[in-house]
């Protein structure tokens, strides 16, 4: 039923604005000069428009793909997935583009990245969870830079888009509900995910839950408090930077799939905007985003639970240090560049 009624309505709104695009665009650069920044609507008109335009293009292909699998019968076999992954880094990296292009930022890329892992191994990829677009970037570097096939864990709200929930449903991945509505089931389905991971896969999980904001940090403290883990809370707000991140999820994937190797992930330079009004405000955002790559082989995870707990709390402390020291730059000259290992 969400597929049925909010596909077509993503069809019609894209093909409305593409046809009424000249009316807006005088619109926005009439009312530019009233605004500040530098022509602010025009930059979110030309985002939207690519966007649903984008979202429109693969509802269409997405279709195409069901019907060459003969209806759906075929869709996740190896060559239909394999044709989704690809179809994926296209759409990823055509958003990516615009986006970079549109807002003025670039990204640096730091550290150990996955191509040092030996060839043939899957990867457990933990990240930190803050400003818009992360999961994006994150996947987006995962298979178009990397050559990766991500399985993800996303929030169940995510499937409110069309395009990701008919997409991702068909690929390896679990939508998983807010946790005061899920019990315990969350760890076996982030479990029976990571199980079987493919040489080439990337198993992505974000332990702190959603995306940082000051709010969400004193309530993850309060939660630690609550459930009697006084220590664990006095860690949690030595961190200002991040959230206390959740073990659960990490303590099943790497029960699922041992002997894996694990790849940390911090960035820096949007988990300052917090609300739609905070992204209005910084366009165009003229920042540098960097991005810091950590591998831990898999002999340097530990055995048990307890010590795995600890083990995470100790990286997730040094990637609050890492933010830290490596606040967002503002780009000094007019384009775009993508540095780094990348």
């Amino acid at each position: 039923m969400r597929r049925v009624l909010l596909a077509p309505l993503v069809l019609l709104l894209s093909l409305g604005l593409v046809v009424t695009i000249p009316l807006w665009m005088v619109v926005t650069l009439v009312v530019s000069p009233f605004t500040p920044g530098r022509l602010r609507p025009l930059r979110l008109l030309w985002l939207v428009t690519v966007y649903l335009a984008v979202e429109a293009v693969l509802l269409v292909a997405l279709f195409g793909l069901w019907v060459a699998a003969g209806c759906g019968w075929r869709v996740r076999g190896p060559t239909f997935q394999r044709a989704h992954y690809r179809l994926c880094g296209v759409v990823l990296r055509v958003l990516y583009r615009q986006a970079s292009w549109v807002l003025r930022v670039s990204v640096h890329i730091d550290g150990t990245d996955p191509d040092a892992v030996p060839h043939g191994r899957p990867l457990l990829v933990l990240c930190r969870h803050a400003g818009p677009g992360d999961s994006f970037l994150l996947v987006h570097a995962l298979i178009n830079w990397y050559a990766r096939e991500p399985r993800i864990v996303l929030k169940e709200a995510l499937q409110w888009d069309p395009a990701i929930d008919v997409l991702l449903n068909r690929l390896p991945s679990r939508f998983i509900a807010p946790a005061r509505h899920r019990g315990d089931e969350a760890e076996a389905q982030v479990s029976a995910l990571a199980t079987a991971l493919d040489s080439d896969d990337a198993f992505v999980i974000f332990p702190e839950g959603g995306n940082f904001t000051p709010k969400r940090w004193v309530t993850a403290i309060a939660r630690l408090r609550r459930l009697g883990l006084p220590a664990m809370a006095r860690r949690a707000e030595a961190m200002p930077n991040v959230l206390a991140p959740r073990p659960g999820g990490v303590l099943a994937a790497l029960d699922a799939a041992p002997g894996t190797d694990v790849i940390f992930v911090a960035h820096t330079g949007v988990d300052h905007l917090f609300t739609v009004a905070d992204v209005w405000r910084e366009l165009p955002m003229d920042k540098r985003i960097a991005m810091q790559w950590w591998l831990e082989p898999a002999h340097a995870v530990p055995a048990g639970a307890d010590e795995r707990i600890e083990w995470l709390y100790r990286w997730w402390a040094r990637i609050d240090a890492w933010i830290s020291d490596n606040r967002p730059v503002d780009l000094p000259l007019r384009g775009l560049r993508l540095t780094g290992r990348r």
